[in-house]
């Protein structure tokens, strides 16, 4: 078995890579919006914080009520209790990866639980 698994993600409005890559620790999902399009709902979550990284475009985000502004090279971590709603700018579409973990899970850094061989 290889200790690998690699995907293709194309320009679907959003794409879940748990299954396509057998993720056991986050939830990814890469997400694109047209212009002037909005995420349908509202949301929070039970236990779960997301780390949004802006791959290309303009939009915003409205966290318990608070306009963020948000463009490429934007990062944006939410609590778990925030309510959320993503919207794409109204002259151009927006595209962002989401990263879904349980929040205090991370028990060190990736330096620490590096293995180097060599």
């Amino acid at each position: 078995m290889e200790n690998y698994k690699k995907a293709s993600v194309g320009n679907e409005a959003r794409v879940e890579l748990h299954d396509a890559l057998g993720l056991t620790g986050a939830e990814v999902s890469v997400n694109s919006l047209p212009a002037g399009a909005s995420v349908p709902f509202v949301h929070a979550h039970k236990a779960n914080e997301e780390i949004y990284a802006v791959l290309e475009g303009k939009g915003k985000a409205v966290i318990d009520g608070q306009e963020i502004p948000l463009e490429a090279g934007d990062w944006l971590r939410v609590a778990p209790a925030g309510k959320r709603q993503f919207f794409a700018a109204a002259d151009e579409g927006i595209r962002f990866l989401c990263v879904q973990v349980k929040e205090n899970s991370l028990e060190g850094y990736t330096a620490d639980d590096a293995i180097v061989e060599g």
